[in-house]
């Protein structure tokens, strides 16, 4: 176990599995102190919480919907009365539509604007205010490939993550007078429940991960990787970016792969 984040606190919304667990594991294999926030899987967050601290590390779950503007004030004033002043937020938890264009409902846009876009914007003006005072943090959200490249029936998904990046870029101006960082991640296919649970069948996954220039979906520990990084002193000059995960995805051009170039 490293030292980097010694004694800070880090909090990490959507914490009980995917991106969120793995983020979570990567800071406190580097010394935080983690806070694990979950809507409601409380078996994925005691295990997640569970493997910290079998690690040696120092974790505490929180139940909390981030789209209930109460839930994350209470979330901010546990984490800040009770466990540490907040050096780390990252905003992961997600709400998913799989709903087309013509069909999406009113109240299922509002489910994922909620927490994608305003429980993240709120999450965020807590922890800003807190860590302004003390001209000390930094904010990373997690937006997706999806903010620049859509796919069909995603339409409110994209939309909110394209909403995330407007509001990284937006945030890292106002903060930085005050000596804080916002940047984000945009991770591609990567390997979670989420994305999975939209291939059911196996020979389609395949050909997507053969259309990947890397040849493979991504990992939720190559993403929290960037994310542990973008944290750390050694991107203290990096403020208000958007760096892709994923695989080249996001760089290559719309079409089948190459004549001649065997998938990986």
């Amino acid at each position: 176990m490293s030292t980097h984040f010694a004694n800070q606190v880090v909090l990490v919304t959507g914490a009980s599995r995917g991106i969120g667990a793995a983020t979570a594991l990567a800071f406190a294999r580097d010394g935080a102190r983690v806070v694990l926030s979950y809507r409601s899987d409380d078996a994925g967050a005691q295990q997640t919480r569970a493997e910290i601290e079998a690690g040696g590390g120092q974790a505490a779950a929180l139940r909390a919907d981030i789209s209930q503007p109460a839930e994350a004030e209470r979330l901010i004033a546990v984490v800040e009365n009770e466990i540490g002043p907040l050096r780390v937020l990252v905003n992961n938890a997600a709400a998913f539509s799989r709903a087309s264009f013509l069909e999406v409902t009113p109240a299922e846009f509002e489910q994922v604007w909620a927490t994608n876009v305003r429980g993240l914007f709120y999450l965020s003006q807590l922890a800003a205010r807190r860590m302004a005072e003390r001209r000390q943090g930094c904010l990373i959200h997690v937006s997706s490939i999806l903010a620049q490249l859509a796919v069909p029936d995603r339409t409110a998904y994209c939309a909110a993550k394209g909403a995330v990046e407007s509001l990284t870029r937006a945030m890292a101006l106002d903060l930085a007078l005050y000596n804080l960082r916002v940047n984000a991640v945009a991770p591609g296919l990567i390997r979670t429940e989420a994305l999975l649970a939209g291939f059911t069948d196996p020979a389609r996954l395949a050909s997507v991960e053969q259309y990947i220039p890397d040849g493979r979906l991504g990992e939720a520990e190559d993403v929290a990787r960037v994310i542990v990084f973008l944290a750390s002193d050694a991107a203290r000059y990096i403020n208000g970016a958007i760096i892709p995960v994923d695989g080249a995805l996001g760089a290559r051009e719309a079409g089948p792969l190459p004549n001649g170039r065997p998938p990986r």
